[in-house]
């Protein structure tokens, strides 16, 4: 395999120099006047023509001594099988440059709506033939409570990591318990949330699930249930290591606080994949939920075919967590000070340091001048999922301005509403659907719920997703009042590659798997017949894990239009 990627790669690099050259000798002259003397004229010409021939010589001898390379690397690692991975990079590196070349400009224009990559990859979370039954009864090795944490997609994220653990420890997991202690005092529990009977019955294969501890279980206990809290991405090994020996020997063992409490790269892939089955099929919301959700989805359908959803978190608690200044006064900073104080922990920050950085929510404003620079317009519609925005209908004004077609979930269901207005996660719940069948994502932060869509659409087949640069945007809004709008959105565009979700911005084992689930996204295989239908040849599954196959498959679909 490795040895036909890179003949595949040398034959590429070949063509596109031949092609060069083909367009190097059809290129017209610049910068002559048509009443030149017709001598000087020929003279230049032919000075021309023997720069340009020695340029495509250039170019012939590099590509080709490119080409030659890449099969001898190839040669070395279809032995050692070392060198694949990065043969691949360097690979995609050249065709990257070739395939810029050849269209006449380093770069290509963004489509704001879809990746035009997004039809070559796909979700695959597949359970393994090699991946063992669950564990029941008896045979397993005893019950695991879990005391999820947080709000809504933290417990979401804790929820996910248990069905892991248990699986780890051959462990009975009872339905997790879900915290109604923290900032948003939602006394929701699982049932409210989430489709319990779906979540049991999907994963049976995997974990049993069971709703409480068999009361037999329980009375044959000689002391209440032991509870410990693990650190932080704690690696499989730690479960076995220091909870497996409390679990044989109690039976029923608790840990609280379970947010991020498993680390974020495993080496068996068939658990990263279980997180996948469990964060994006098992967790199925209830349906008061989904029902009304989905309504809100079709009513915004049936305005437009095309919206955008934007997760603006811009609530007092987020703006206090960050430590970020937004104008306001001392009204301001003794309001987001006085919330501040329910973290202990908090460093005391510089908020001009901290914007600086890159860790400050942009405005609604700056989101809305953001979105019209990247070139969405103004009769585009959007959907605001957020909760108590800081500062009210002043904060939000600047952004209707700019998208008037503006929607909430308040301003879509009203009266259907109000039965979920006590509970801050199921509101959260229904934010969540609608921001999941957008067409396009914005996020405003790098927050819970942020990388658990980001990642989930991903798995959906790279559904376009943005997040703010925010590091480079927010010295750039500075100086907005400096340049034309021309110069402002040209640098927002820039400022942008790299954060709107396309295929080459997951790097697999860097940030946190829920964001970059790279072992759950498979590419489809490489039809060789030259049909479109290429769920047809889906006969393996493998992950993505380098950006040069998708780069490959463009250069190569490129390279046989231009041959008919």
């Amino acid at each position: 395999m490795r040895l036909i990627k890179t003949l595949r790669f040398s034959v590429i690099l070949t063509n596109l120099a031949l092609l060069q050259q083909q367009n190097g000798n059809h290129s017209p002259s610049r910068g002559r006047g048509k009443h030149q003397h017709q001598h000087h004229h020929h003279h230049i010409h032919n000075e021309w023509w023997r720069s340009s021939a020695t340029q495509q010589r250039r170019k012939i001898r590099w590509s080709l001594v490119c080409g030659l390379m890449l099969f001898i690397l190839g040669l070395i690692s279809l032995f050692t099988g070392h060198v694949a991975s990065d043969l691949e990079w360097y690979s995609q590196r050249l065709v990257k440059h070739s395939l810029g070349r050849l269209d006449g400009s380093r770069r290509e224009p963004i489509d704001i709506w879809k990746s035009k990559y997004s039809k070559f990859f796909y979700g695959c979370s597949e359970r393994g033939r090699n991946f063992a039954p669950a564990k029941r009864g008896r045979s397993s090795n005893g019950y695991l409570l879990i005391a999820a944490s947080g709000g809504l997609n933290q417990q979401r994220t804790g929820i996910t990591d248990a069905v892991v653990v248990a699986r780890i420890l051959n462990a009975t997991l009872v339905v997790p318990e879900l915290d109604h202690h923290s900032y948003w005092k939602d006394d929701s529990d699982f049932v409210n949330i989430f489709d319990v009977d779906w979540f049991i019955s999907y994963l049976a294969k995997d974990v049993t699930i069971v709703k409480r501890v068999p009361d037999k279980v329980m009375r044959s206990m000689e002391k209440p249930p032991y509870t410990m809290r693990v650190p932080r991405k704690s690696p499989p090994e730690y479960y076995l290591d220091q909870v497996l020996p409390i679990l044989l020997r109690r039976h029923v063992v608790q840990l609280t606080k379970f947010d991020y409490r498993l680390a974020n790269n495993l080496d068996d892939e068939q658990l990263q994949k279980l997180r996948c089955r469990v964060n994006y099929h098992a967790l199925r919301f209830a349906k008061p939920i989904e029902d009304i959700g989905q309504r809100l989805v079709m009513k915004m359908r049936n305005m437009v075919p095309h919206f955008i959803a934007i997760h603006l978190r811009f609530e007092p608690d987020m703006l206090a967590f960050s430590g970020c200044y937004y104008g306001g006064g001392e009204k301001e900073k003794f309001e987001l000070g006085e919330i501040r104080k329910r973290w202990e922990t908090l460093p005391d920050l510089s908020a001009e340091e901290e914007r600086a950085r890159g860790k400050c929510p942009l405005t609604p404003h700056e989101v809305g001048m953001m979105l019209r620079a990247l070139g969405f317009a103004n009769d585009t519609y959007i959907y605001v999922a957020s909760g108590e925005i800081y500062g009210g209908e002043d904060t939000l004004r600047p952004l209707r301005e700019l998208f008037p077609n503006f929607y909430t979930k308040e301003m879509l269901a009203n009266e259907e509403l109000k039965p979920f207005l006590p509970f801050s996660s199921r509101l959260a719940a229904i934010d969540y659907i609608v921001c999941e069948e957008s067409d396009v994502f914005v996020t405003n932060n790098n927050g819970n719920m942020a990388k658990i869509l980001a990642g989930q659409r991903r798995y959906a087949g790279y559904k376009r997703t943005i997040r703010p640069n925010a590091k480079r945007l927010s010295a750039l809004l500075m100086e907005r009042d400096k340049m034309e709008w021309d110069t402002f959105a040209k640098k927002v565009k820039s400022c942008q590659r790299g954060f709107i979700g396309e295929p080459d911005e997951m790097r697999p084992g860097r940030g946190e798997f829920h964001e970059y689930p790279s072992p759950c996204i498979c590419e489809k295989p490489f039809s060789d017949d030259g049909g479109s239908n290429d769920e047809a040849h889906l006969l393996q599954q493998v992950p993505m894990n380098s950006k040069a196959k998708v780069l490959s498959k463009y250069v190569e679909e490129k390279q046989s239009k231009k041959s008919l």
